[in-house]
């Protein structure tokens, strides 16, 4: 078995000079297999890019982020929408709601996650969740939809300890990337708390690398770093974390190939 990064932005764009390298620096770290988020309307097309180029490693997905909703987001999801028939997309995202700097477009926010997580519904696909200081709105909007109609990772995690309760109960599970590693963190208690079987391990590459890389550009490469620091959370081995937080991507993105 291999690790994967469950939530990582692999575009050329942001590896102009080596990105091959990227790949396969992560491949060598046994980091064989990879989900590209999508963002927004152009993002679909660097996706295909890369995917075509390294399609037993990298794997799609189909959304707008939050933070890229605008007064055209109809329009924008109209288009998105189109891409989610491709073969390789096996997930919708990211997808969610964030305040964090502003809340200039929060209805547009909230329409266009609703009508995302309808497409998730419809398509029997699983959904990556970008929510930054909104849990209390998007768990709102989720609670619309029945226990079971929807299956996701909440991407990122930056909610206390009931709302990650609250997502596992709803059968979702925990994106944990470098900030786990970061000094003062407190993803270790709440990881200790949820428990190895509701996580799975991501980067959100080139953004928020490990400790001893914070500040620089992230890679897929990294995801053995996050894996050390579970381990010595849960007082295990790195390989224990390496299988149980791949079992748990595969049980959530049923569109990944198991690679044993």
């Amino acid at each position: 078995m291999n690790f994967i990064d469950s939530h990582t932005h692999l575009y050329r764009e942001y590896y102009p000079d080596s990105f091959e390298e990227v790949i396969q620096r992560a491949v060598d770290a046994n980091v064989k297999q990879m989900l590209l988020a999508c963002v927004n309307g152009d993002t679909p097309a660097q996706i295909q890019e890369v995917v075509a180029l390294f399609p037993e490693n990298l794997y799609a997905m189909v959304g707008l982020h939050p933070s890229d909703v605008r007064e055209d987001y109809l329009e924008v999801l109209d288009a998105l929408r189109s891409h989610l028939d491709e073969r390789n997309v096996v997930a919708v995202g990211e997808i969610g709601l964030d305040f964090y700097y502003e809340r200039t477009y929060e209805p547009q926010q909230k329409d266009a996650f609703y009508r995302q997580l309808c497409w998730a519904r419809d398509l029997r696909l699983p959904l990556s969740l970008h929510i930054r200081s909104a849990y209390n709105e998007a768990i709102e909007i989720l609670q619309q939809f029945k226990p079971g109609e929807l299956s996701a990772v909440v991407h990122c995690f930056s909610g206390g300890i009931q709302e990650a309760k609250w997502a596992v109960a709803r059968g979702f599970v925990i994106g944990i990337g470098g900030i786990v590693t970061f000094k003062n963190s407190k993803l270790p208690d709440l990881v200790k708390e949820i428990g190895l079987e509701h996580i799975v391990l991501e980067t959100d590459a080139p953004y928020l690398a490990p400790t001893p890389h914070r500040g620089k550009p992230n890679e897929s490469a990294y995801i053995p770093l996050i894996a050390q620091k579970i381990a010595e959370i849960f007082d295990t081995s790195v390989t224990e974390v390496m299988e149980q937080t791949s079992r748990n991507v595969y049980r959530i993105f049923p569109k990944v190939p198991v690679n044993a």
